[in-house]
């Protein structure tokens, strides 16, 4: 009984952060890849990835098919994902409409989670000295000049999806590189959330097929990394979420529109600025940046009691 107990309890925590990623994983310029960091699960997600996509294949390929189910790691993969569809399918429609209708309070909660993130993150490395601060330096450089650059216009085809499919899932999980973010660089944000929500399963469909052959691929050089250069590859991680910042700001001034392929006026290029005053709007803004604060470093706590339990 308590082995089962342990066991639900295990999904059920799996399920939250996956739940966590997924809705992480809507917002453009937050990444799911770091909640996956911040709750411990990063490096198993990316080990069972590459064995998916590398042993397990293989047996299915020689249709060894009882190994292959041997070799898939179910119990971590599967409430981990139930967790990210779940809420892919639930909030895509709720924060669509919360970043048109409430642009500074849903970014200032979001600046809040990073901000909490990147001094979360930062302690995985394990000695830091003059190469690590470079590496922190490149990957925010990076992702500064990255959220900075003008979106693009690609075609509605399903070549086009399964590209963008292939190119966000790489970003989704890394932390600081936001895939939803990429796809808006490449004019595919708003027509896969058009997808999510009328349920065209054709292009979700293809989405997810990119996104498979792209995990594939970028799992494995993430698995080396990793393994031969591990604390360069997290301070290089915590600098790209130093540098997503740029993007998560609040207060933005449109100063360049486009219209996209569904004939709707969007932004092209935005400005940062600083409210002129403290106001209503400024303190509420606060409000939900240092909520989220709590909120990540209470489940940080979590996290620590977590791994405390298992010794």
């Amino acid at each position: 009984m308590k082995k089962i107990f342990s066991n639900t309890r295990g999904s059920l925590r799996l399920f939250f952060v996956g739940f966590a990623m997924g809705s992480a994983d809507v917002v453009p310029g937050v990444s799911g890849g770091t909640i996956a960091f911040i709750f411990g699960v990063f490096e198993e997600l990316v080990f069972s990835i590459k064995k998916i996509s590398g042993d397990v294949l293989r047996s299915v390929l020689r249709l060894q098919i009882r190994k292959a189910i041997k070799d898939t790691p179910f119990g971590f993969l599967i409430p981990l994902a139930v967790g990210i569809f779940t809420a892919i399918f639930s909030l895509s429609s709720v924060i669509s409409s919360l970043l048109q209708n409430h642009p500074v309070y849903i970014w200032s909660f979001f600046l809040g989670l990073m901000i909490a993130s990147i001094w979360i993150v930062k302690d995985r490395v394990v000695k830091w000295n003059s190469k690590i601060y470079f590496s922190l330096l490149l990957g925010a450089l990076f992702a500064y000049l990255l959220v900075g650059l003008v979106p693009v216009e690609t075609p509605a085809t399903l070549f086009a999806f399964f590209l963008s499919g292939m190119v966000a899932i790489c970003a989704m999980i890394l932390p600081g590189v936001s895939g939803s973010f990429l796809l808006i660089m490449l004019g595919k944000y708003s027509q896969v959330l058009s997808a999510v929500v009328n349920r065209e399963y054709i292009i979700l469909l293809t989405v997810v097929l990119g996104a498979v052959v792209g995990l594939a691929l970028f799992s494995r050089v993430l698995s080396w990394l990793f393994e031969k250069y591990h604390d360069l590859v997290v301070a290089a991680l915590t600098g790209l979420m130093i540098g997503a910042l740029r993007k998560i700001w609040p207060w933005k001034e449109v100063v360049e529109t486009r219209i996209n392929s569904h004939g709707v006026e969007v932004p092209l290029t935005e400005i940062n600025y600083l409210p002129p005053s403290i106001d209503t709007q400024v303190i509420y803004a606060v409000g939900f940046m240092l909520l989220a604060v709590v909120i990540m470093f209470y489940l940080d706590s979590l996290q620590v009691v977590d791994e405390d339990s298992k010794k």
